[in-house]
């Protein structure tokens, strides 16, 4: 049930701690929060509640409780205790694999030895990292999922992260740029604005190519893309639209709506 390391099978390294290897040095250990098989961690923006041991995540986007933490032998789970965010596990050491952990989803299992938790805000994306030490590639026994309840859900949410409303003309844009890679491949063509007016006309009669801009300019307005770093407003918008759920396929009926000019 044990690592060679010792009792604890999970590490768990806050944001401001990294880079530290897990086989690091003194310094390394006091940063680190380990966890022996069958141990849970809640984390969150006051995680304490029924649960003995916590990380805090100090921001307003964040839930009191957001999460859980469950070790076992050889992997974690995750538990999403949002009613309404999709939370990222990412394989920082892969060719950009990741999990979608959907709101309310208990005990998630992570397969990766070294992965980034990461939990959207509005105006950031929070992160930690978590290792997973005792990893088996040639089988092993399986560990039975605990049976514990999770806490409830707190009474006053979080600010909303993303704050999309699927009413608005601009979510149409939205969709419509999503609407290949949902539909087709994760890395299909995104649509040029010509494609985009032609999509929209059902539901938009009156749409035009400055319409389309000024909904595309919005949006990473509104999602915080307006930084230099993020090259190409379009490929930003459309890649942290479906890593978080924004768009989602039963979205895209949206654009067959009839609708009348305005």
């Amino acid at each position: 049930m044990y690592s060679s390391n010792g009792a604890h099978s999970v590490i768990v390294v806050p944001r401001h701690r990294r880079p530290y290897a897990p086989s690091g040095g003194r310094r390394s250990a006091r940063a680190q929060i380990r966890l022996a098989p069958g141990e849970q961690l809640a984390f969150g923006r006051v995680p304490a509640g029924d649960h003995e041991r916590g990380l805090t995540l100090r921001h307003e986007g964040i839930q009191h409780t957001a999460g859980l933490i469950t070790a076992y032998r050889a992997y974690w789970t995750l538990t999403n205790l949002s009613p309404c965010q999709t939370y990222l596990v990412e394989n920082p050491e892969g060719a950009g694999e990741h999990i979608k952990v959907g709101p309310g989803r208990r005990e998630a299992p992570i397969p990766f030895e070294f992965g980034r938790v990461v939990l959207p805000t509005g105006q950031e994306l929070i992160d930690f990292d978590v290792w997973a030490t005792c990893h088996d590639y040639q089988g092993g026994r399986e560990v039975r999922e605990g049976q514990g309840q999770a806490p409830a859900l707190p009474a006053a949410p979080a600010l909303q992260a993303f704050p999309l409303d699927r009413t608005r003309r601009y979510f149409l844009v939205l969709a419509s740029l999503c609407e290949p890679r949902l539909r087709e491949a994760p890395f299909a063509r995104l649509p040029s604005t010509r494609q985009i007016i032609e999509r929209l006309r059902p539901a938009w009669p009156a749409v035009s190519k400055s319409a389309v801009q000024w909904s595309v300019d919005y949006l990473a307005e509104k999602l915080c893309l307006t930084s230099a770093r993020h090259s190409g407003k379009r490929e930003s918008l459309v890649s942290l639209a479906l890593r978080f759920d924004l768009v989602r396929e039963d979205d895209l009926a949206l654009l067959n709506r009839r609708r009348q000019a305005s």
